[in-house]
């Protein structure tokens, strides 16, 4: 079990990393002038959107022109959003791998618990074929003694205990 720890300080480091990349990310963006125009437009379009989006949920006009943001303000919001994009996927990436490595164990367990039930089904049907075979010599047993009689039966011991007598003396 301590492999989980493990994987959840990874997890952590990995989710901590991220955030000096996205960072840099966010640098960079700015100075690539195709990148730059690239992250521009993306920042335009969630600007409308998330515009039109606070206009229906506070019922103001959606109708009304939407002003387009200044440049600077454009590279900085899709640097932001393309940073955070980044360490969200990180981390839905690390929560996958997490779900995925529990089922995988979860799977084992599961195969090892029909493994069991199997061999303790597979036990039971030879201790119930065993019990077959001892009651069907017990009937044997008790038709022999009803056919010989009281006699008989007492016969039989004192035969066998006759013999004990004479292995003993040897």
């Amino acid at each position: 079990m301590a492999v989980l720890p493990l994987v959840k300080l990874g997890t952590l480091a990995l989710k901590t990393a991220c955030k000096p990349i996205a960072n840099r990310l966010k640098k960079e963006a700015g100075y690539h002038p195709k990148f730059r125009n690239f992250i521009i437009s993306i920042a335009q379009t969630n600007h409308r959107f998330t515009t039109r989006i606070q206009r229906r949920i506070y019922s103001q006009a959606t109708d009304v022109a939407i002003r387009p943001l200044n440049e600077e303000k454009a590279v900085q919001a899709a640097a932001d959003l393309l940073g955070e994009l980044f360490v969200f996927t990180v981390a839905g990436a690390a929560v996958i791998f997490e779900v995925q490595r529990s089922s995988r164990s979860e799977a084992r367990k599961e195969e090892l618990r029909r493994r069991e039930i199997q061999a303790i089904k597979t036990r039971s049907e030879e201790l119930g074929m065993e019990i077959e075979v001892l009651a069907q010599k017990l009937e044997e047993l008790e038709q022999l003694a009803r056919g010989r009689g009281l006699a008989g039966v007492l016969n039989f011991r004192q035969g066998n205990a006759g013999e004990d007598k004479k292995s003993k003396s040897n």
